[in-house]
């Protein structure tokens, strides 16, 4: 058996030991990205893999002129650390979506390559 998403609007996005949960918020009802979060969780308790929340991630996208403050969310009890940018799947994603960290990173990258190929 799979864990599957039983949203419309939620999609459970999984690669390798990793899945992501992405939401998409209607009128500021969280209830059904929430509810989605708390039965991953408990698929993953029926199905005796571990959860490690130290680990889960949490990124708020709104566009919203006046956006909302978010209660934080929990899994087990426990908070959710909420960022303002995180990496996914090799992609640096921000709570703005700009390009400028993923960008940033990757000439880091090029430079460092071109240093060592230089020293060859």
């Amino acid at each position: 058996m799979s864990v599957r998403s039983g949203e419309s609007n939620n999609l459970f996005a999984k690669f390798a030991d990793d899945t992501t949960v992405v939401g998409l918020i209607n009128h500021n009802n969280e209830s059904n990205y929430r509810e989605e979060v708390s039965q991953l969780a408990e698929w993953c308790r029926d199905n005796n893999l571990s959860l490690n929340v130290q680990k889960t991630k949490e990124i708020v996208v709104d566009f919203r002129r006046a956006s909302t403050q978010h209660p934080p969310l929990t899994i087990n009890g426990d908070a959710v650390e909420r960022v303002s940018s995180t990496k996914f799947l090799g992609v640096h994603l921000t709570e703005d979506l700009s390009w400028s960290c993923n960008t940033a990173s990757l000439a880091g990258k090029a430079q460092q390559r071109l240093y060592f190929l230089r020293k060859l």
